[in-house]
């Protein structure tokens, strides 16, 4: 990352940005930083000026206490600022949440596209999954178990147990028990878990919700509730995507989408 600005709290924002036109803010999800969505904004360039940034309390981004949903936002805005005062969102993940949270919340977005937003009203465990989820991720964070929360968060996800036992033997996690208190953050922009769809129906921006055809199930009908709850939502599945979505396969949507 080789800029940075201030968020309205004093935190300190790393992000980049390539190509130009119109401006797109990539939003990464849980356990990640923007170098996740770094490749799509390479994509997105030609037509573009996307913005890829770490989020707070990762990568080279600062962090300040207390937590709080508002702060994110308040990420948001600092960027769409820094980008011209207006610009279109893309979310992944958790960081779709965000991305039509900060919509909803008035900042000046034009559009907002979204893949596979986690909602669980469809997934097997539902809410009280993830109240579950909420409650343990807590009493691990507050004891500065790290380990244990990264794989709270991995079978989450609905990972087997050997490759979460697999991956605790890898070189990459210390560095996702580096980033474990982000997950914490990602839990509140999930608020209860269910599409906010009061929250959705208040949004004046079109949203783009996606899938991958070769998702669960629980993520597809989620992100299609997205889209049905959202006043301007249009939902579109991508054909043999999973939740590691291909850059190359996704730009293209997201170009037609974005451009004006």
């Amino acid at each position: 990352m080789d800029k940075k600005t201030l968020s309205r709290d004093g935190t300190s924002l790393a992000y980049a940005r390539a190509g130009q036109g119109p401006a797109v803010i990539l939003v990464s999800g849980a356990m990640s930083t923007g170098g996740t969505v770094a490749p799509l904004a390479g994509l997105l360039a030609p037509h573009f000026t996307a913005f890829w940034y770490d989020r707070r309390g990762r990568g080279e981004s600062g962090d300040t206490a207390p937590y709080a949903v508002e702060r994110e936002v308040e990420d948001l805005a600092a960027l769409i600022e820094a980008a011209g005062g207006e610009a279109a969102l893309y979310g992944v993940s958790s960081g779709g949440a965000l991305a039509l949270e900060a919509a909803a919340a008035g900042l000046p977005v034009s559009r907002v596209a979204v893949y596979e937003t986690p909602f669980a009203d469809f997934s097997e465990g539902g809410a009280e999954e993830r109240a579950a989820y909420t409650e343990h991720l807590t009493e691990a964070l507050a004891h500065d178990r790290r380990g244990d929360a990264v794989e709270l968060f991995l079978r989450l996800t609905g990972l087997a147990e050997e490759m979460i036992q697999g991956a605790r033997q890898s070189p990459m996690w210390p560095a996702m028990e580096g980033i474990a208190p982000t997950l914490a953050y990602d839990d509140a922009v999930m608020g209860d878990g269910l599409v906010p769809r009061e929250r959705l129906a208040s949004l004046d921006a079109p949203v783009l919700s996606l899938a991958g055809s070769a998702s669960p199930d629980w993520l597809r009908r989620a992100a299609r509730a997205v889209a049905e709850a959202a006043a301007k939502g249009t939902y579109r599945s991508l054909e043999d995507q999973t939740h590691m979505v291909d850059p190359n396969v996704l730009a293209p949507v997201l170009t037609e989408f974005f451009t004006p």
